[in-house]
């Protein structure tokens, strides 16, 4: 060995409720009505999990208009538009929402407020599955997309309207706090959900990275680079106190050299990936390295969603 390295492997880490909800959805599924089922959309953020699947029998499609008319439909975890809802009663015979409760939850919100006659801000990024999928809960002209404070100079509301603002699940808890704050001076009798629409899994991960990123010379985020929560992850790690934090897809873009001189090293994953992919990051260092690894949590996660009606056992 030529040297030694500490790893802090910091919990909760890895499946959050709601994904593991979603890819039992998928299992389910495929053992109920044999394969292929079709999912629209990835159905969580994570390739080695929609590898897994693809082999099991499960078709992710960037269109639900390329599903076959006689197979299941599963929508995915981040959720769906009205939409695509629609067009799926219209035209598949199964639909299975693998939607993740807490998105539900947000979107069901939307639909309180647009009732009672608000105009609606979402706090979100562009193009993210579920920011299309809340937006389209609800007319074009209802709800209106804040990515950045300088969003908000755009908004032009008039005096008497009532507005409230939602925000996305997978967000960054400062970030999201910053955007309020500026709302709330510009709109200072805008209302919000009655309980944060930040997932938990979202808010526990994030506060355990800021609770011990400056503690290591270098942090890994394990997970895919289109998963918003494990970006929110390593941009935590950095603003904590660990400049030197990268998100890694899994063992083999680990490049050992970057840690060289790195001593102690974080380790933590997003909610759609799973063990195994942090497992086989900590071997990899394991068989250059002697190391020490210190587990340690903020606190644990106990949070499990029932699956839905037609695949439930």
């Amino acid at each position: 060995m030529n040297n030694s390295k500490k790893i802090i492997l910091v919990s909760p880490r890895g499946f959050c409720a709601g994904v593991t909800r979603a890819i039992d959805v998928v299992l389910e599924t495929l053992k109920k009505y044999g394969s292929p089922v079709y999912v629209n959309h990835e159905i969580v953020h994570n390739k080695h999990v929609i590898d897994d699947l693809t082999k099991k029998g499960a078709v992710f499609l960037k269109n639900i208009e390329d599903a076959p008319k006689d197979r299941p439909i599963i929508f995915s975890a981040h959720g769906v538009s009205k939409k695509i809802t629609n067009y799926a009663k219209d035209n598949n015979k199964t639909i299975i929402d693998a939607t993740c409760p807490l998105v539900t939850k947000v979107h069901v919100q939307a639909d309180k407020f647009y009732k009672l006659g608000f105009k609606i801000i979402l706090i979100g990024h562009k193009n993210h599955p579920e920011v299309e999928g809340t937006m389209g809960q609800l007319p074009q002209d209802a709800i209106y997309l804040v990515e950045t404070i300088n969003d908000i100079n755009e908004l032009n509301f008039s005096g008497n309207d009532k507005i409230a603002y939602l925000t996305q699940t997978t967000l960054s808890i400062d970030d999201t706090q910053n955007i309020i704050n500026e709302l709330r001076k510009k709109f200072p009798n805008i209302e919000s959900s009655p309980k944060e629409d930040i997932c938990y899994a979202t808010s526990n991960r994030q506060k355990a990275i800021k609770e011990y990123a400056d503690k290591c010379d270098a942090f890994i985020v394990v997970g895919s680079k289109n998963s918003s929560n494990s970006n929110r992850l390593v941009e935590v790690a950095k603003k904590a106190g660990c400049i030197n934090s990268h998100l890694l897809e899994n063992a083999e873009s680990l490049n050992l050299s970057n840690y060289s001189s790195s001593n102690i090293i974080g380790i933590s994953s997003g909610a759609s990936v799973p063990e195994i992919l942090v497992e086989n990051i900590i071997s990899k260092f394991q068989k250059n390295y002697s190391l020490e690894i210190e587990n340690v949590s903020l606190g644990e996660e106990d949070v499990q969603f029932k699956l839905p009606k037609e695949v439930r056992k």
